[in-house]
């Protein structure tokens, strides 16, 4: 669970949950809605707040409400690596509860979130009698795995330079754009951006300022807008 007392948010209810459809427990019916309403607690964590710690024990289950996380793993350097990138509607800590195991990775809040909790005897209750979410779990477990298998090979074989154009790719697509159509819409520290692609924060620094040089990107304080998202594209060098 968290590792500091949060203020506790006012409980949302899961039926009228702005990010349920876009969850796995979108197709939940009444009854097991029922069952998380009343069993669950809704917080806040401000930015910087660790959610949960590698090696700790889950609990339970985190739903984000609203709201970005970062998901990293701490190297025996003491240097991180960030793995996933979460918001709204999305659940974490769920492989180590479904796996009976420590967490094997940290999250934390890079803004403000409200964030509900389910209790682990809540969600297997629901999980045991629930084929859609079974399904819907499998899913997420086989797309975490296409994603890390894809990490691995960019990390073995594609340069740093494509890394990072890449990793500025996905953070519009997890994130979207505010609305000047070219501001992604998460800030992030220059050292998280290095922890996001895989190098050190010089080399992510020399590289964004480079981006910034071909006119491919531009900054907004700690922001970034992508101005040549075809130029991204092909710098990255991924099909459209």
């Amino acid at each position: 669970m968290a590792l500091s007392k949060n203020k506790t948010a006012m409980h949302q209810d899961c039926n009228n949950c702005d990010s349920r459809a876009d969850s796995v427990f979108c197709k939940l019916c009444h009854n097991d809605i029922e069952v998380f309403n009343h069993t669950k607690s809704c917080n806040t964590y401000k930015k910087g707040q660790l959610i949960f710690n590698e090696g700790n024990n889950p609990y339970g289950l985190f739903c984000i409400n609203n709201g970005k996380v970062k998901v990293y793993r701490t190297g025996q350097d003491g240097k991180d690596q960030i793995v996933r990138m979460a918001k709204g509607g999305d659940v974490i800590g769920y492989r180590a509860l479904l796996n009976a195991e420590a967490y094997n990775a940290s999250a934390m809040a890079l803004e403000d979130c409200e964030i509900c909790f389910i209790p682990r005897d809540a969600f297997f209750q629901v999980l045991k009698d629930n084929a859609g979410l079974s399904l819907e779990l499998i899913r997420l477990l086989a797309e975490d795995l296409k994603k890390a298998e894809q990490t691995i090979t960019d990390l073995a074989q594609k340069p740093v330079r494509e890394r990072m154009a890449e990793a500025l790719l996905f953070l519009k697509q997890t994130y979207g754009l505010e609305a000047d159509g070219q501001t992604i819409s998460v800030v992030l520290s220059r050292e998280e951006m290095a922890n996001l692609v895989g190098t050190a924060t010089e080399t992510a620094i020399r590289l964004l300022s480079e981006f910034k040089h071909d006119g491919i990107v531009a900054f907004a304080g700690k922001k970034i807008q992508i101005l040549n998202n075809e130029k991204l594209i092909r710098t990255a060098n991924i099909d459209n």
